[in-house]
């Protein structure tokens, strides 16, 4: 084989689509809503837990209802639950119109948005005045001048 013809092989075999990987598969696109929704989930604590009896209806459904009362749910997976993390975030993803925000150790960051009053996403999400500046915090002081 001549070496133009073993660059030509390798070629071929880097141009071929490789499948997602199952750490991203289940992860909405990246964008703008998306870094919104990781800052706004960094401060929720976790609703629902899956413990050692795995992703069942029961836990289905408890999260459909935490995400029609709050869009924006965490969900804690036990360290004794049978089937990984990324198994978890992928039958979130399944469930129909929910999106997986963030996988995080144990912890899946899931979002559906509400279907008559979303928070973040349409008009509710933006600021009334596009010109308006946000409030200046000060510097060392906490905006105190000595």
């Amino acid at each position: 084989m001549t070496a133009a013809a073993a660059s030509d092989k390798v070629r071929a075999v880097s141009t071929e689509a490789e499948p997602t990987s199952p750490r991203k598969r289940a992860l909405m696109s990246t964008g703008a809503l998306r870094r919104k929704l990781r800052g706004h989930g960094h401060a929720l604590k976790p609703l629902v837990q899956i413990g050692k009896g795995g992703v069942t209806k029961g836990v289905l459904a408890q999260i459909a209802q935490a995400l029609f009362d709050h869009e924006l749910v965490k969900v804690r997976i036990g360290t004794e639950c049978p089937v990984d993390r990324f198994a978890v975030a992928d039958e979130l993803a399944r469930q129909p119109g929910t999106q997986v925000v963030q996988i995080l150790g144990l912890t899946v960051l899931a979002y559906k948005r509400h279907p008559k009053k979303p928070r973040f996403e349409g008009k509710a999400s933006k600021p009334t005045d596009p010109d308006a500046k946000p409030a200046r915090r000060g510097g060392r002081h906490g905006g105190r001048r000595r």
